[in-house]
């Protein structure tokens, strides 16, 4: 970035910066991760105000050096209502997280940007129709299920990572299974030093989250119990772990939400 630009991008993370100012990164369809100074972000009436998590910005920046200011701004939307819900916002939170680990700084990501804000409002809808609070980590696990994708650490779902079987999983079938080794992929039957085994069903679910809508009965219902979600949160979780080092420490607090018995 060189001189006077625009771009329009969301706010994934904001931290203070000097006295006032805010430092925040945004995500930006063109150009990936920016880091860009606020000035003035942290006063209650400063027009930087709205420089904040979760909001969808249309930027005008400039400045010498590596790192650009803000010049104006202006919202184009705001999730802040996810905040009225704790699973909602931890799910929001778990998933700019996995954003920020998964791309570059100054290097697009085609369709990350897209797809986060499409989880973004599914999450929305979960506070403003009051839906069961499963659907937010049904919207979590699958949000992450499209971001490796998108980032190229896709979970290998189509063939065993051994034998190079197909993932057919013969649903009915309560004896099958399918073991997680992260270094490897997924690999057919008990293997000793997996860290997750699943059933044919669970890892049938797992499978339709690489398709654009959540997995639904034809009443609409959301197909998978809870504990099965919560293991499939598990098991994106040590595969962010294995290819990218570290996991989003919110889904901590999302897994936490059902833990206390808020999972009406």
């Amino acid at each position: 970035m060189s001189g006077e630009q625009r771009l329009e991008g969301l706010v994934l993370r904001s931290t203070p910066l000097g006295e006032s100012d805010r430092l925040i990164t945004v995500l930006s369809a063109g150009q990936g991760l920016v880091r860009l100074a606020a000035p003035g972000a942290r006063k209650p009436k400063s027009s930087m105000a709205a420089a904040v998590p979760l909001a969808l910005l249309h930027l005008q920046v400039g400045g010498r050096g590596d790192l650009k200011r803000v010049r104006q701004l202006s919202v184009q939307r705001n999730f802040a209502a996810l905040a009225e819900r704790l699973e909602s916002l931890a799910a929001a939170q778990g998933l700019a997280e996995q954003t920020l680990l998964l791309v570059p700084s100054g290097d697009a990501v085609e369709g990350v940007l897209e797809d986060l804000l499409l989880q973004l409002a599914r999450l929305e809808l979960v506070v403003k129709e009051r839906q069961a609070n499963v659907e937010a980590l049904a919207i979590a696990v699958q949000g992450v299920v499209h971001l490796l994708a998108l980032g190229g650490y896709a979970l290998p779902l189509a063939c065993c990572a051994r034998s190079g079987a197909a993932l057919d999983p013969p649903l009915g079938n309560w004896e099958w299974r399918c073991s997680l080794l992260p270094g490897e992929g997924f690999v057919i039957g008990g293997v000793a030093g997996a860290q997750l085994v699943l059933n044919a069903s669970e890892l049938a679910l797992l499978q339709r989250l690489l398709r654009p809508a959540l997995p639904r009965r034809r009443d609409g219902e959301l197909m998978g119990p809870l504990p099965v979600w919560l293991r499939l949160l598990q098991l994106v979780e040590l595969w962010s772990r294995e290819h990218l080092g570290r996991s989003p420490r919110s889904w901590r607090l999302l897994r936490q939400c059902f833990a206390d018995g808020a999972s009406s």
